[in-house]
């Protein structure tokens, strides 16, 4: 009777040789491309056998751990207050909550990848990850385009149609992630054959292009977005100074240009952390070594631990709520701090 073949643990397909070879050149039985084995009774010394758990995947899992935490803040904080309300705080919960499962999803994989070792759980929690970052990035857009109606329809911004749009953005963001997700396990998987794997498995190379592809048309959009709010913003402020006879050395410039600045570096980071794992994964398969991929995803979910910084916690409201929260105060500096172009 033949034996059932045991799941890869972790997130690439199996090469026996990605830990190094024996002495006599025959490579080291292993059970996952850079994702550990198991020991073996093949006689091998200690100093020979594979790692049982590989780095990377620590990593990762350290990586799921900070950033589950830190949007489980965010979302207790905007859950618990009746003040955040706004279709701005429900966009911002909506990126928490996406982060949040996203760092579920990367522990739930480690634990089921080194413990469970199924591949039905494998497919799982790919699906979660899957789901929780296609959220996390469509939120992205979301936030971007709700920054960009309030400051192109300023004087009805705050009204009934804007709450509409809002609800039906969350809608529609979380039901195409969960579609995303659900791939993996209603078969859309290489499980059945490795030669069709992406660079993360058990994505196939074509599911990986689509979810690639897809990224790049959002960043466009995303750029083509903030260059409008960049442009609003200066026009703004080109009008409120010659009103009021500003010089360009003024305070409310400089305020303004650092709006600019703040606009870069939110779209920068984003750019940083996923554009690497995007283009790599466009032109990589299965047959590159892992190294390259976890080099590569490793700072895609960095975003996920930026985001709070840039969208949860520099915001006033929810500062005064965090505090009131942590100490029952809100110190006079946050209470009283004006809103100025770099909070956009």
């Amino acid at each position: 009777m033949s034996e059932e073949p045991v799941a890869t643990p972790g997130w690439l397909s199996p090469d026996p040789t990605s830990w190094g070879a024996s002495g006599g050149g025959s490579p080291l039985p292993d059970n996952g491309t850079g994702l550990g084995a198991f020991p073996s009774d093949d006689g091998l010394s200690p100093g020979r056998l594979p790692l049982l758990v590989n780095p990377w995947d620590i990593v990762l899992c350290t990586s799921g751990t900070l950033i589950a935490c830190e949007n489980a803040l965010v979302v207790l904080v905007i859950w618990q207050n009746p003040a955040l309300r706004a279709p701005m705080f429900l966009l911002i919960g909506s990126l928490a909550l996406a982060d949040l499962l996203a760092g579920v999803g990367l522990v739930l994989h480690f634990a089921c990848a080194y413990l469970l070792r199924s591949d039905s759980a494998q497919l799982l929690t790919v699906g979660l990850v899957v789901a929780s970052f296609s959220a996390s990035v469509f939120s992205l857009l979301a936030i971007t385009i709700d920054r960009y109606l309030s400051l192109y329809y300023a004087l009805t911004y705050d009204s009934e149609r804007t709450a509409a749009f809002t609800y039906t953005m969350l809608v529609l963001l979380w039901g195409l992630s969960l579609c995303l997700g659900l791939l993996p396990v209603t078969g859309v998987n290489c499980l059945a054959e490795e030669a069709t794997c992406s660079v993360v498995r058990p994505l196939t190379k074509n599911n990986v292009a689509v979810l690639s592809v897809s990224f790049l048309l959002l960043f466009g959009l995303m750029l083509q977005l903030y260059v409008q709010i960049c442009k609003i913003v200066l026009r703004h402020a080109h009008q409120i100074a010659l009103q009021h006879h500003f010089l360009a050395a003024t305070p409310h410039y400089v305020t303004t240009r650092k709006g600019v600045s703040t606009l870069a570096i939110i779209l920068g980071t984003f750019a940083a952390c996923w554009m690497p794992f995007t283009v790599y994964s466009l032109v990589a398969d299965y047959t590159y070594p892992p190294l390259y991929t976890y080099a590569t995803l490793v700072p895609a979910t960095y975003n996920s631990v930026i985001n709070p910084v840039i969208y949860a916690f520099r915001n006033q409201e929810i500062q005064k709520a965090l505090w009131l929260v942590c100490c029952g105060c809100v110190p006079a500096s946050v209470a009283h701090r004006a809103r100025t172009p770099s909070d956009v």
